[in-house]
Parts: C-alpha cells; sequence; structure tokens
C-alpha cells in the first residue's frame, strides 16, 4: 500500500508542476517563463523539479502530452456511443477537440506563438507520435464501423486511420500558417476556408465517403480563430 500511496503522490506532484506550466505559458509565455517561476509558484526545489523532468524543454513536452490527453479524455465517450454514426462520431470527434482547444484559446495561442520555433522541432516530433498512438485506434474503430455500416469504403481500417492521422497533422501545420497569416493580413478568410475545405476532400476520399460529408472544422469555430 505504502509503495501505492507514493506512486500516486508523485504523478499528483507532476501533475501540479504541469498546471502550473501551463498556467505561466498563458500568462507570461514560455519563452519569458523559467524554471524557477514555476519553482516560486510551487514553493519548491530545483531538485524537486528534476526529479521529475530534465529541463524546461521536457516541462513543455509534458505539458502538451497533457494537453492531448485532455482533449481525446473530453471526447472519448462519443467514441464509444453506440447511438452514433460513423460519419457522426468523425464530425464529433473533431468538432469535440475543436471546442476543447477553443474554450482554452489564451492558452492555445499562446502555446502556439513557440511552437513553429526550431528550439521546440524535437517537441513536436514526440507530439507527432504520441498523436498516432493515441488517435490510430479510435479512428480505426470508427472507420471499421463505418466498414460495416457501408458508410466507408476504405479497404483497411488501420491504414486509413494512419492516414487520417496525417492529414489532421497536416491540416494543423497548415492552420497554424493560416493563422499568421490573418493576424498579419495576408490573406483573406475565404481563403482560409478554401485551404480547410481541400483538407475535408481528401478525407473524404481516403475513408470513401460520399463527397461533401464530412468536415474538419465548422464554420463558427473556423471564424473563432481566422473570423
Amino acid at each position: 500500500m505504502p509503495r501505492t500511496v507514493n506512486a500516486e503522490a508523485r504523478a499528483i506532484r507532476r501533475e501540479a508542476f504541469i498546471d502550473v506550466a501551463l498556467r505561466l505559458i498563458q500568462t507570461k509565455g514560455y519563452e519569458l517563463m523559467s524554471v524557477q517561476d514555476v519553482l516560486d509558484e510551487l514553493d519548491a526545489s530545483r531538485g524537486a523539479f528534476y526529479h521529475y523532468f530534465d529541463s524546461k524543454i521536457a516541462l513543455l513536452e509534458a505539458a502538451v502530452d497533457h494537453i492531448v490527453a485532455a482533449a481525446l479524455e473530453a471526447v472519448a465517450p462519443v467514441v464509444a456511443d453506440p447511438g452514433l454514426s460513423a460519419p457522426e462520431k468523425l464530425e464529433h470527434l473533431f468538432s469535440g477537440i475543436a471546442g476543447w482547444k477553443a474554450e482554452r484559446r489564451e492558452l492555445m495561442l499562446a502555446l502556439l506563438q513557440v511552437w513553429y520555433s526550431d528550439d521546440n522541432a524535437i517537441v513536436r516530433d514526440k507530439l507527432r507520435r504520441s498523436t498516432v498512438i493515441c488517435l490510430v485506434p479510435l479512428l480505426s474503430a470508427i472507420i471499421e464501423q463505418g466498414r460495416v455500416d457501408g458508410l466507408f469504403s476504405a479497404s483497411s481500417p488501420d491504414d486509413a486511420a494512419r492516414a487520417v492521422v496525417s492529414l489532421l497533422q497536416g491540416a494543423q501545420d497548415l492552420a497554424g500558417e493560416l493563422f499568421f497569416a490573418r493576424q498579419s493580413g495576408g490573406i483573406p478568410f475565404e481563403v482560409v476556408e478554401a485551404r480547410m475545405a481541400g483538407f475535408a476532400e481528401a478525407l473524404t476520399r481516403v475513408l470513401g465517403a460520399p463527397a461533401g460529408s464530412l468536415s474538419l472544422i465548422d464554420d463558427a469555430t473556423l471564424r473563432l480563430w481566422f473570423g
């Protein structure tokens, strides 16, 4: 029992570091946030910090992992809902994640500012791999349901799921570029609509779904970020 309690206590303490980091990233920005800032917030020692993380970058990586896990946990009930069709599950999955991010818009914007820094390339690569691990099983189950119901014609649910994850990652990268372009007034909103519609079309082709039957993001969310 003591070992279990200690493990739980360590997990809680580690989460406390991550929670503080996320709050400071939102309020100060990642570049201005220091390890000492985190320690001051928690009244913790450097030894305590380095017990869980070997660097500030490692803390950022853990914070991003936390965000991904929390977003997927929020939409998990939709994926398991037997009353929804496969297309409905996909729509709810995409809109649910987008909605979760929208509720934390300031934090997402703060992360976006540092996400494309060369210094964080390793973190981005690790996130891509972890996203594949987390999303492929969920998407594969939905795609298999769509195949059984005759709504999707993709021959391999697992391969199609991996292709969909690649599309989502590409759409996310493009969304970042479009966001900054919109902020600088470089492109009109219609360009954003057209680019994201292109990814939605690719999604339907990968799954073998009817043209125009799926979308990656609804108009309200698109306008929230790019309007």
